[in-house]
């Protein structure tokens, strides 16, 4: 029974392993053996992102020989109704999902991703989830629990330990933090004389394995200074820069997916055909192929980081706020609007591009080019207010580099004070037609929210705990932009004050 079929009868063929060989022809089906996998790999933050990427880089080295001990065991850390009935949903599948690709002409392609067989939802059995980090079979820990996950107070550079669920972590109850799991496993595996799994970063992070040592070693030295010293000497912490995008599925979406491939599939997820990974070969306790799927393993990634998290997601982070001011809602519909797109061209060309060393064989404003036509992939329907979402975390490490050096070489700060204004603005949720939109900022301190929301100060977004370190509340010359700014977006709208930036030259 083909895909067609499935759609005209309105019958789907339910996901599982039992139902892998009767799939249509319109999805690709995994071609290895799945009751020969065993995992060597365990995820923390099955999210869409690391289903849409890591998990397909994974899938693809499961095709190659002799990969069968390279699958991967999933875990969910939240305990959410959302991310129990995730967790019920993977078990009634067998961990498999659909991933559907879409190209910018609108081209769409279909396959099951096979690469995960087992799925531990952490607050429901914490001692699994630490026996299978415990085993000697598994060999590396990958890591997606969002910029912010890592607990790094950015005033100070340092793990921040009074965090509530890392003070609970170390007072000796379950854990529920990635590091309460990670260093507990270890310490199992120092004293077994097991030998430490490797852990991979795929978070938007500048330099996310120094980032990830950092806070697994600070966490361990919180609990005995001998088990943080043997990590620190003994894991491994790659660095990687991770690229796709991977918006969230609707349920009317999912239902169109299911219908177009003829699976019933509560996990389907989409990206765009565009992925990049790229990582130091730093293994200790080894690797499969990722060469050979696709990895490009290099010794330069900070160069490939400075120009992903530059240019592309802080160009992410500088459309979604004036554009959600503006009434739009999807990435693609924000692009369709002239006065955006030439805000993030100017952005890349006259900000960032002229501050970044390219890697050797990258042409940064073909980059530049590559990433508006991603923004304008009509098929993804990538969402701004995902873009949006906890931005307090992110724009500090996606804009900060570019905001000091703009300000320290007096350059043309208008476009920074601009985006930034509109950030403030976003805190009110309510677009210039007076439509409100959902504002999600968990990282936000209380302090910081009461000050945004309830207080006087003009400048206040920019001496709010991620921001205060730039001091540019006390550049007078930023700070009057930023007035300025916040000013003309008061009084115009989003629009005409971004008109009047565009036009001044």
């Amino acid at each position: 029974m083909n895909a067609q079929t499935h759609i005209g009868t309105g019958r789907l063929t339910p996901l599982s392993n039992a139902t892998l060989g009767a799939l249509g022809a319109a999805v690709a089906a995994p071609a290895y053996e799945r009751s020969r996998l065993r995992a060597g790999i365990a995820h923390i933050g099955v999210g869409n992102f690391h289903r849409a990427h890591e998990a397909l880089y994974v899938d693809r080295c499961l095709h190659r020989p002799g990969h069968e001990d390279w699958a991967i065991c999933g875990i969910g850390l939240g305990d959410t109704p959302a991310a129990r009935a995730k967790a019920e949903a993977f078990k009634r599948q067998d961990g498999l999902y659909t991933l559907s690709e879409f190209a910018p002409d609108g081209a769409v392609s279909s396959r099951v991703i096979g690469a995960m067989i087992e799925y531990l939802h952490a607050p429901s059995n914490p001692d699994a989830v630490l026996r299978k980090l415990s085993d000697p079979a598994l060999r590396i820990v990958s890591l997606t629990i969002t910029e912010g996950g890592y607990n790094i107070d950015e005033a100070s550079g340092t793990f921040a330990l009074h965090a509530p669920d890392v003070a609970s972590d170390l007072a000796g109850n379950p854990p529920r933090t990635a590091f309460g799991f990670i260093v507990e496993a270890l310490r199992r595996r120092m004293e077994s004389s097991v030998a430490p799994f490797s852990i991979v970063s795929c978070d938007n992070l500048r330099h996310n394995g120094d980032t990830t040592r950092l806070a697994v070693v600070s966490f361990a030295r919180a609990r005995d200074a001998q088990l943080a010293e043997w990590i620190n000497a003994k894991s491994s912490f790659p660095n990687s820069m991770v690229d796709r995008i991977a918006p969230r599925v609707s349920a009317p979406q999912r239902q169109q997916l299911n219908a177009r491939t003829g699976i019933d599939d509560a996990l389907h997820v989409v990206g765009e055909r565009f992925t990049q990974w790229v990582m130091e070969d730093r293994f200790g306790a080894g690797r499969p192929d990722f060469g050979a799927a696709g990895v490009e393993l290099r010794a330069d990634v900070p160069a490939f980081e400075g120009i992903k998290g530059r240019l592309l997601n802080a160009s992410h982070m500088l459309l979604a706020y004036p554009a959600l001011l503006c009434g739009y809602r999807l990435v693609h519909e924000a692009m369709q609007d002239v006065r955006l797109a030439n805000l993030l061209d100017r952005f890349m060309s006259l900000d960032v591009i002229p501050l970044l060393q390219a890697p050797a064989g990258v042409s940064l404003h073909a980059y530049k080019q590559q990433v508006l036509s991603r923004f304008n992939n009509a098929a993804v329907a990538d969402q701004l207010p995902r873009i949006a979402h906890d931005g307090v975390s992110k724009i500090p490490v996606f804009h900060s580099s570019t905001l000091r050096a703009l300000v320290d070489a007096g350059s043309d700060i208008r476009r920074a004070a601009f985006f930034l204004a509109c950030f403030q603005r976003y805190f009110k949720g309510v677009d210039d037609q007076g439509l409100a939109f959902a504002v999600h900022e968990p990282q936000l301190s209380e302090e910081d929210r009461q000050s945004l929301l309830q207080g006087t100060d003009p400048l206040a977004v920019l001496r709010t705990t991620p921001f205060r370190a730039l001091r540019l509340y006390d550049d007078m010359r930023f700070a009057s932009a930023f007035l300025a700014a916040s000013d003309a977006i008061e009084k115009s709208g989003t629009r005409q004050a971004l008109d009047a930036l565009l036009a001044d030259r």
